[in-house]
């Protein structure tokens, strides 16, 4: 089953194309990669599905809905949850406030001292029950600031976890992780979208071959390629346009 599907999708930035027709298609249940070198569109396509960006042609389906001029707050509550590729987090907020603002926000309540005592302990666990998945609760009472930027990512994570989304679209999650961190949080990624619906964008192949079901490459704002990561790698296409000539 199709989850998410763009047909014929374009956008330009003052008459600059950057994408032109294309047309993906996001299976529930797979983890599905974007990859491409520099200036290909990959974050400009991440944006215009995710409604940072409005398509200048083209449209954007989601579980069947068009949501082509969708705003994100609508399509998060439509069940499309994302991370950005700079950390968003509050940083002078603990993990534990972090997590709980996303749990709160699922849940459509303020969190407030005259909520039934059974509310708030429902929240506080589910919280709980994150901050364990993403190895940071030790750490719950820890100012997110003062946490490794490895950390503060995976409270991002852990954050579009607790809105409990049908998407998961992930926007470059390991950018600026140091090696170890990267591994940390393909381990992270892999747990936790077991099962769920994943759009990944990012650069480090590493990565990418260590979690996609499919991939899909993007060239000049076209889609190149799309398949498994045997036929990606394989392709001379693809190792023309961005991954070179070595082994990956």
């Amino acid at each position: 089953m199709v989850i998410l599907q763009t047909k014929n999708l374009c956008h330009d930035f003052s008459g600059m194309k950057v994408l032109s027709q294309v047309n993906l298609e996001i299976l529930q249940g797979e983890r599905h990669a974007v990859i491409g070198p520099n200036g290909a569109g990959k974050t400009t396509l991440f944006n215009v599905i995710t409604g940072t960006y409005h398509a200048k042609g083209g449209s954007v389906q989601f579980k069947g809905a068009d949501v082509t001029r969708t705003e994100p707050y609508q399509l998060s509550r439509m069940g499309m949850g994302r991370s950005f590729q700079i950390t968003s987090i509050f940083l002078r907020q603990s993990a534990f406030q972090n997590i709980r603002l996303a749990v709160l926000s699922r849940r459509k309540i303020r969190y407030n001292l005259f909520k039934p005592i059974d509310s708030i302990n429902i929240i506080t666990n589910e919280t709980e029950q994150i901050l364990r998945q993403i190895n940071l609760y030790d750490e719950r009472n820890v100012p997110a600031s003062t946490l490794s930027y490895g950390k503060q990512r995976s409270i991002e994570l852990g954050m579009a976890i607790a809105t409990q989304p049908d998407l998961l679209m992930f926007d470059e999650p390991t950018a600026g992780m140091s090696k170890e961190e990267t591994h940390n949080a393909v381990r992270l990624i892999r747990r936790l979208t077991e099962g769920k619906t994943m759009v990944i964008v990012e650069h480090d192949m590493e990565v990418v071959f260590s979690l996609a079901d499919r991939i899909t490459v993007l060239h000049h704002g076209e889609i190149l390629l799309t398949g498994k990561p045997e036929e990606i790698k394989n392709d001379r296409r693809v190792r023309s346009a961005y991954l070179g000539d070595s082994e990956v």
